[in-house]
């Protein structure tokens, strides 16, 4: 038994563990465009079922319940909490942010098509709509030299004023992609997250289109992050890594009273 429950406990020490590491990535990320909190899920053991509920106790009567050891816990999985940061505005034209569901779709070295709540963007040297990483918001969008001011309507249409010309000229138009599940996207890294078969396959759309969030041209998504929450579950999950190492003090003392005592 005293062996069984330092196993126990260890498990407990190791998840909670995960825990605090996730929430140590949440609040590094307090201040990343776009960047989503993520929750560590966690689930039981296997049991150990010494007595099932049911089972003949004599002849004529049943156990009406069972004796289960549990034997521990384990992290099973980590979700994004996908609830939309506050709308900064920034004034800068190549600013953008989603108001609602959805990604930008970016184009990442050897073809990858990757996604994105930090609209972030800039021009490139040749005038096209880049990442700060230099990687191209698709459909491409290329930005003639010597245009003047730039316009992206809430469908993503973009649109700039041309010189001898009356009427702005449209560019072309920035697609929101949207998934099927999207806490099934596999994080990449950079604020880029990667289609997966758990999220099902990506589909483009104009902004405000099918339940697709909206472009808003100069502003930028915070993280969504809530510095307070997170403290709080850092301390909650501090306190539970306090207990399991007692338990562990408690179970070695069983153990020494009995060897001592025997």
């Amino acid at each position: 038994m005293p062996t069984s429950a330092l196993q126990v406990a260890r498990t407990g020490l190791e998840a909670q563990d995960v825990r605090m590491r996730v929430i140590a990535n949440n609040l590094a990320n307090v201040q990343t465009t776009g960047f989503k909190r993520d929750r560590a899920n966690f689930a039981t053991l296997a049991y150990q079922d010494t007595r099932v509920a049911g089972a003949a106790s004599s002849g004529e009567t049943a156990y009406a319940t069972g004796l289960n050891l549990g034997t521990g816990v384990s992290v099973q999985s980590t979700t994004q909490i996908m609830t939309q940061g506050t709308l900064d505005q920034t004034g800068n034209a190549l600013d953008l942010a989603l108001d609602g569901d959805g990604y930008f779709q970016v184009a990442l070295p050897g073809g990858q098509l990757a996604y994105t709540r930090a609209g972030n963007f800039t021009r490139s040297a040749e005038g096209t709509l880049v990442t700060q990483q230099g990687y191209e918001v698709q459909p491409a969008i290329t930005i003639p030299e010597g245009a003047g001011a730039m316009t992206i309507s809430p469908d993503g249409t973009v649109s700039v004023q041309i010189e001898g010309q009356a009427e702005p000229a449209q560019l072309g138009q920035i697609q929101v992609a949207s998934f099927a599940n999207p806490a099934g996207l596999r994080a990449l890294g950079d604020n880029f997250l990667a289609e997966t078969a758990a999220s099902g396959a990506v589909q483009l759309g104009a902004g405000g289109d099918a339940g697709r969030g909206r472009v808003r041209q100069g502003m930028l998504e915070t993280s969504n992050v809530n510095v307070v929450e997170e403290l709080v579950d850092m301390i909650e999950c501090q306190r539970a890594y306090e207990v399991n190492s007692k338990m562990i003090s408690a179970v070695d003392e069983m153990m020494r009273n009995a060897n001592q005592t025997l």
